[in-house]
């Protein structure tokens, strides 16, 4: 393992040591039953589909208001605080200080969280962040039918909301209707961490960075993607192959996830 790597994972669990587990948020969490499901990101590069197992996910994504109750219980994490290689300099750059989320909305998304900040947020509920085929299953569904991606009505509305203007703030959560399985905002209010966001497109090697990184997505292994008519899903995908764990962004927020026996790491691959 290189230095810098080392580093951050010892940072990384230090303060998840710090009280992280002592935290349990009473938010609401839905069963989804799982199966075999056909990703946008075959599970053997060609056709096959995915099996998922049953997990429990976030009926929202994480509040502004929610976030701050973490801050409060979990100093360490503040901006201001928190040490760069878990939080860059974009970490609530919104928020008017390290404990106040105004101007923006108590009920809006929280936004410009680093995936290790989002992780230590979900440890907090005994959760994670879910897996990429987790959310992309939960997010196949309308608020009639369990896989709605056939619809080409429902994917041009949720295609729509990427080009809108991103210069406001995201607006609050749950003015959409839920979907079939009892999930809000899965599209149209914010793009939303995965667990395992860093090994969607990158290459074998892990040392790859930057523009490589990007590279993977728009090269190779862009050639293996399954349902190309799904450009919304594609859109978030080059998103999160382009990030780093440390950044955040504007429309960046996220959800936890929990498996059927609670604990903090899980993969649905």
């Amino acid at each position: 393992m290189k230095p810098a790597a080392s580093f951050v994972c010892r940072a990384m669990l230090l303060w998840l040591s710090w009280g992280l587990l002592g935290s349990v948020w009473a938010a609401d969490y839905r069963l989804l039953e799982g199966g075999e499901f056909r990703s946008v990101l075959p599970a053997d590069g060609e056709s096959s589909p995915a099996s998922i197992r049953p997990f429990w996910l976030r009926s929202t994504p994480v509040s502004n208001a929610e976030y701050l109750g973490f801050l409060q219980a979990h100093p360490q994490w503040q901006r201001g605080v928190v040490p760069g290689v878990l939080a860059g300099t974009d970490y609530l750059a919104l928020w008017a200080g390290p404990l106040a989320f105004a101007p923006l909305q108590a009920d809006a998304p929280v936004t410009q969280v680093s995936w290790h900040a989002a992780q230590a947020f979900c440890a907090s509920e005994q959760a994670r962040l879910p897996t990429w085929y987790e959310w992309e299953f939960a997010a196949a569904a309308d608020e009639r039918r369990a896989d709605a991606r056939g619809d080409p009505v429902w994917l041009a509305r949720i295609l729509a909301w990427y080009s809108r203007p991103a210069s406001q703030p995201p607006q609050a959560i749950g003015l959409q209707p839920a979907n079939y399985y009892g999930i809000h905002d899965l599209h149209e209010l914010t793009w939303e961490w995965v667990e395992d966001f860093n090994g969607l497109f990158v290459s074998t090697d892990s040392r790859t960075q930057g523009e490589q990184k990007q590279l993977a997505f728009c090269g190779g292994a862009a050639l293996s993607l399954g349902d190309k008519n799904n450009y919304a899903v594609l859109i978030r995908l080059a998103l999160l192959a382009a990030m780093e764990a440390n950044q955040g962004g504007n429309y960046l927020g996220f959800r936890c996830a929990r498996d059927p026996t609670p604990h903090l790491s899980g993969d649905t691959r």
